[in-house]
């Protein structure tokens, strides 16, 4: 369906389908770029809408950005780098541009919302997509309920110096942390889920008023601690080394996936050939100037050790700079609706990637089920809101990051050689947006993302281990029967 004004997407001239006979071949089948474009909006009972413009769309990738490495992860990164964050944030900020270049260029060529995995799709092959797929339930699912941790941490912040009064720790941490149940974390996805099940383009609308906010919260935030920095607080810069600097930019990388989440909208952009390609470039221009900005005046105002365990670290430091609680409240009630946006987009990102799986045959048709009046994927949101929100209130946040991080970094891997693929095996197809320098540039984006899994830790490759065995037991068992391009074969 098409708003007035809407363009839709060209769909390029056919592909010759490859053969699929032999075990081998079926693994490999790719889904046609035209076939992709073609489906776009299409699932069981109704149609996704487009009404989301250039605007929109930036501020999904700011409001999915913008916020979790600052507000919620920097008092996890810089025990691990000190002072030396501001290059993790630059490191993590270069890697993400490169995979940015690759996912605009595949967003303007295939918009549509599955993303890395439909990408991949295109040009390499089932299994790789559903190994992409799967990374991209691990990046956003985890994601949702890594940020959700930190939501509740600030929302005590804001109970505290307003009413004076805190969520008891057996109703606000996890297991694991002193509590037995995060009810906060639970409570912010639920009221996600909300905004989400009213429609696309009202859930936009609210995000941008909270992109707004959160925006405005680091902007005053940076006026008031910028007059508590001590020149001793930057030294010694890099204590525990580059290893530190590396292993601290590998965590905050979970914090630019942001366009990711915008590439996700492909299905529901007004003119997503045009729009997705610029609003990716300029969110992630956006984000990682606040973040090094705000991370440069965070470590100035406060002692670099005196980070360890503050998952609030932004709040407390305007506190003891102003040596006034009003301050802290203030950036407090900043962050409560600057967090709750990242999980609102997010959760978006979340539902749109399962609901092109579905639509492919490869996960349960429940998830491409679109809501007639609202253009909705109703059972979808629930679901996946109802388990994120679990998943929120059961697991502390480091391991939520570190395990975030490693999916998102082989997804956009994954993205970097799709650009190259595709170049070599449709030159001749129209791209809105073309990376510079190819395969150069993809190659380092490739290349940047292997560095950094690498500097993860041995128990989060672990995790990433399992998650994958139990991903290619779904596949073998469900998917790849049930496959609508292999029961097209039959």
């Amino acid at each position: 369906m098409l708003e007035h004004g809407a363009a839709p997407p060209t769909i390029p001239r056919p592909e010759p389908e490859p053969p699929a006979s032999g075990f081998g071949a079926r693994l490999m089948r790719r889904k046609p770029v035209e076939r992709l474009v073609a489906e776009g909006g299409q699932g069981a009972g109704g149609s996704l809408r487009r009404s989301l413009g250039m605007w929109q769309l930036t501020m999904i990738s700011i409001g999915a950005t913008l916020g979790t490495g600052i507000f919620v992860v920097l008092g996890e990164a810089v025990p691990d780098a000190g002072p030396a964050v501001v290059v993790s944030f630059v490191i993590a900020g270069l890697t993400a541009l490169f995979s940015a270049l690759s996912y605009a260029e595949l967003a303007g060529t295939i918009p549509v919302s599955g993303s890395s995995y439909s990408y991949a799709y295109a040009t390499m092959g089932e299994l790789i997509a559903w190994v992409c797929g799967w990374c991209l339930i691990l990046e956003y699912g985890v994601s949702v309920a890594a940020v959700a941790v930190g939501w509740g941490e600030y929302l005590n912040e804001l109970l505290d110096g307003t009413l004076g009064i805190t969520i008891p720790d057996a109703l606000s941490a996890p297991p694991g942390d002193g509590g037995i149940f995060n009810l906060p974390a639970l409570l912010v996805v639920l009221l996600a889920m909300a905004f989400l099940l009213g429609g696309a383009k009202e859930s936009a609308r609210a995000n941008t008023v909270m992109v707004g906010v959160k925006i405005a919260a680091l902007i005053l935030f940076c006026a008031v601690a910028f007059t508590g920095i001590r020149a001793g607080n930057y030294t010694p810069f890099m204590p525990l080394g580059m290893a530190g600097v590396s292993a601290a930019g590998a965590t905050l990388f979970f914090s630019y996936i942001g366009f990711d989440a915008a590439s996700t909208a492909g299905e529901e952009a007004k003119n997503p050939q045009r729009d997705l390609p610029r609003a990716i470039m300029l969110s992630l221009v956006i984000v990682t100037a606040l973040y090094c900005v705000v991370a440069a005046v965070a470590v100035g105002a406060l002692p670099w050790k005196q980070f360890d365990g503050s998952e609030a670290a932004l709040s407390g430091i305007m506190e003891k700079v102003t040596g006034q609680s009003f301050w802290g409240v203030l950036l407090a009630a900043g962050a409560v609706v600057a967090i709750a946006s990242v999980v609102l987009t997010v959760l978006y990102g979340q539902t749109r990637i399962l609901f092109a799986m579905s639509r492919d045959g490869l996960v349960p048709k429940v998830f491409s089920t679109v809501h007639a009046r609202t253009g909705v994927p109703r059972a979808n949101t629930v679901i996946v809101s109802l388990f994120c929100g679990v998943l929120a209130a059961a697991i502390p946040l480091g391991q939520l990051a570190d395990a975030t991080s490693i999916g998102t970094l082989f997804a956009f891997g994954l993205v970097n050689i799709a650009v190259i693929v595709l170049r070599r095996t449709r030159p001749t197809m129209e791209r809105t947006f073309r990376v510079p320098l190819s395969p150069l540039f993809p190659l380092i984006g490739l290349g940047l993302c292997l560095w950094m899994m690498g500097s993860l830790e041995v128990v989060t490759w672990v995790v990433f281990g399992v998650w994958m065995a139990v991903g290619l037991v779904l596949y073998f068992g469900y998917g790849m029967r049930r496959s609508r391009l292999a029961t097209a074969e039959k």
